[in-house]
């Protein structure tokens, strides 16, 4: 997959069969327009493109707000839509001047002056320009007149998959983990870097790594422990995870920790993957830090558990 950051990186693409949105999360649904995209492209030997937007335009429209959260960082949307078989990447900067650009315009100087599309491929309730004033009924209007194909994706298509980044983040949001693995077709993930901790962990006997997120806007899933899988360069390992507040130890304050089974090596300042594979329990306020213990050997087995149920 080709990366262009921004119309002046841009050549002359052959037959560009495009769709435009953010995909955040490239989930089952985007899937479907992504196999879409590339099934057109072979049929009119042209290639697949989808132009996104960065930052996020809530990021850059709502400044002050920081609720928004991501299912991806541009990196790792990036590394999704490749194993999709995208052939072209186009990210446009998003900024305040951006947003003025009118419906008309973004047809006539983006889409057909610097892309030269020639199948745009598009949801039924998709708006875009200024105040989201363009629609699928204009650019049906506009398509003869500058020569592209247009393809709707209806209400029934969308429908039938049934799921949006919305819905993921909810599930996220309420530790319904297996759900929200479902609807992206993929096991969430989030990545990191390995910092130094408290230490406690290990004095529990239950060494866990502590998780530094690259990018502040990832969404985090709900507070509780987890099975995980820990990816840590070329190698793939199991664990158990706690992502919230530590109750049981005061001033800990919040936290994520990986505890990896059976794995001693020295990680710090290394680059983590966990991704999320069940959610076990909701966080807990123990007596003392004896019944903590008691817990985490519990939680243990039943990460074993879990985990056979996964490789079968």
């Amino acid at each position: 997959m080709k990366i262009f950051r921004g119309l002046k990186e841009l050549p002359r693409i052959t037959r560009p069969i495009l769709t435009v949105g953010t995909f955040d999360g490239v989930h089952i649904g985007h899937r479907q327009i992504l196999d879409r995209l590339n099934t057109i492209a072979e049929a009119e030997q042209g290639e697949s493109m989808l132009m996104t937007f960065w930052p996020h335009p809530r990021m850059v429209l709502n400044p002050d707000d920081d609720s928004l959260k991501l299912l991806n960082t541009l990196d790792e949307r990036a590394g999704l839509l490749r194993e999709a078989g995208l052939k072209n990447l186009l990210i446009i900067e998003f900024t305040i001047d951006f947003s003025r650009t009118t419906s008309l315009e973004f047809v006539q100087q983006i889409l057909v002056d610097a892309i030269g599309v020639h199948t745009l491929v598009i949801g039924y309730d998709h708006h875009f320009g200024k105040n989201r004033e363009g629609s699928l009924e204009q650019l049906a209007a506009l398509a003869p007149k500058y020569g592209f194909a247009l393809e709707e994706i209806s209400a029934q298509q969308i429908d039938d998959v049934n799921v949006s980044s919305t819905k993921i983040r909810k599930a996220l949001e309420a530790g319904q983990i297996e759900q929200a693995n479902e609807f992206l077709g993929y096991s969430y993930f989030l990545q990191g870097t390995v910092a130094a901790g408290e230490k406690l962990g290990r004095q529990l006997g239950y060494p866990t790594a502590n998780i530094q997120l690259n990018e502040p806007y990832k969404l985090i899933p709900a507070d509780g422990v987890y099975v995980a899988e820990i990816i840590i360069g070329n190698e793939s390992w199991y664990g158990m995870l706690n992502t919230g507040l530590n109750p049981t130890i005061e001033g800990k304050g919040r936290t994520i920790e990986v505890h990896i089974f059976n794995f001693t090596d020295d990680i710090y300042g290394k680059e983590i993957c966990i991704r999320f594979l069940y959610r076990m329990r909701d966080e807990i306020k123990f007596e003392s830090v004896d019944e903590l213990k008691e817990q985490m050997e519990a939680d243990q087995h039943h990460a074993f558990e879990l985990l056979e149920k996964h490789k079968t």
